[in-house]
């Protein structure tokens, strides 16, 4: 890319960058670092409360003002920052930096996988199929290559140099690794690769295989985030950072390391077995869990779960996860017997309400919405709560909503959480 841009530009992302330093700086911010580091820390306290904008960014999207590409890619981090605030005044923190990955070439499986993507009447691409590589198993397994994986530094030094040139007397402008986020996720490579129905299949007919192909899967990922590791490519996630699923990493239990090199055990981690819903506890305890283990043991801090159910799982097998700090309750999830299991634990009640309530339909039933809060208030009771609206994927024309999701929960919680 090329990181020239505009003087017009360069003073528009100046001005721009300046706003979201002031509301960065505002006495809200500063009481939520707290807050947040006590929550991540198990003190007890009032329950942590985030919508995830990203989902449903083009309902609220302001057209760019800047031409460039790399102006663009600038004005849309510092925009969504500042929507956050202006638009939902949930828990998240304005950061006072922004972030760039790293310049990483990473190809699994020695191939590529089509996807086929479909349009809804918004013109939005969210439903897709895999085209599936491996029709069978055992005799296909032979196609699948060791990862790779290569990372071009200079590039990413340059980015970030040209970005702190425009705007870095205002705003930090830091390296962000992101595999950690969403990268880990097993069973959704295995899918990938042969379809759900081929995946759960294969558990019955050729057990051995499927074990042969989750080691391959995690063995490759390990082996990618250990060469992250080698290469100091790295970047501590105990702060204002994406951490879990929709969650942030304020902690002051993971530390970076005296030498600066920063190690796996030194993060947070996200995992998650979205896929194995369909088939049994046992079989996730045999199939699944020893592979998600070998992730979660590598980190410091474990972030569990996504869209499934975990109170299947929980006491057969997933109470034992390492390092496991936050577990997600979906709306699939039996909150009652989940809020039994971790109440007197450090494990953090992560829920994520039901999306249709901000999704579906202009207006919003307040009462309904209110009851529907209220089960989980009294579920987790005793619990360390955190509520995460994500997969909010359009607000029907209606933003308000969002806002108003967030001062009816503050109210609940006032008049009920104790």
């Amino acid at each position: 890319m090329n990181y020239k841009i505009e003087k017009w530009e360069r003073e528009y992302l100046r001005d721009y960058a300046k706003k979201q330093l002031e509301i960065s700086k505002l006495p809200v911010m500063q009481e939520r670092i707290k807050r947040w580091y006590d929550h991540n820390e198990n003190k007890k306290g009032k329950p942590m409360i985030i919508i995830e904008l990203a989902s449903f960014r083009d309902d609220v999207r302001i057209p760019l003002k800047t031409q460039s590409d790399f102006a663009r890619n600038i004005e849309s981090a510092i925009q969504n920052n500042i929507q956050v605030h202006e638009l939902l005044d949930d828990d998240e923190v304005c950061p006072d930096f922004l972030t760039f990955g790293w310049d990483i070439e990473y190809k699994e499986f020695g191939f590529d996988i089509p996807v086929v993507k479909s349009k809804d009447s918004f013109g939005r691409e969210i439903g897709f199929e895999y085209q599936y590589p491996i029709k069978d198993l055992e005799t296909d397994f032979g196609m699948l290559k060791p990862f790779t994986y290569t990372v071009n530094k200079e590039n990413s030094f340059n980015r970030i140099e040209a970005a702190r040139d425009i705007l870095g007397d205002i705003l930090k402008v830091e390296m962000e690794s992101g595999f950690h986020r969403w990268g880990n996720m097993i069973s959704l490579k295995a899918v990938q690769l042969m379809s759900m129905e081929r995946w759960m299949i294969a558990m019955i007919e050729t057990p051995e295989a499927v074990h042969k192909l989750m080691d391959y899967i995690t063995s490759n990922m390990l082996a990618y985030q250990h060469w992250l590791e080698d290469e100091e490519l790295l970047t501590m996630n105990n702060g204002n950072y994406y951490a879990g699923a929709g969650s942030r990493g304020f902690t002051h239990e993971l530390k970076m390391p005296e030498d600066g090199k920063v190690r796996l055990k030194d993060m947070w981690v996200n995992v998650n077995s979205q896929e194995s819903t369909g088939i049994s506890p046992s079989m996730y305890e045999e199939f699944v869990y020893p592979y998600i283990e070998r992730i979660a043991k590598e980190y410091g801090m474990v972030y569990y779960g996504c869209c499934e159910a975990v109170h299947p799982i929980w006491d057969v097998c997933l109470k034992n996860l390492s390092n496991m700090r936050k577990v997600s309750i979906s709306p699939w999830c039996d909150e009652q017997f989940m809020g039994e299991r971790l109440r007197g634990t450090n494990i953090i009640y992560s829920r994520k309400p039901s999306p249709h309530f901000l999704g579906v339909g202009y207006d919003f039933d307040d009462d309904e919405y209110s009851k529907y809060m209220l089960n989980t208030l009294k579920a987790a009771k005793g619990c360390n709560l955190e509520i995460i609206f994500r997969d909010v994927y359009t607000l029907s024309g209606n933003p308000a909503k969002a806002k108003r999701a967030v001062r009816l929960l503050r109210e609940l919680i006032d008049k009920y959480w104790e």
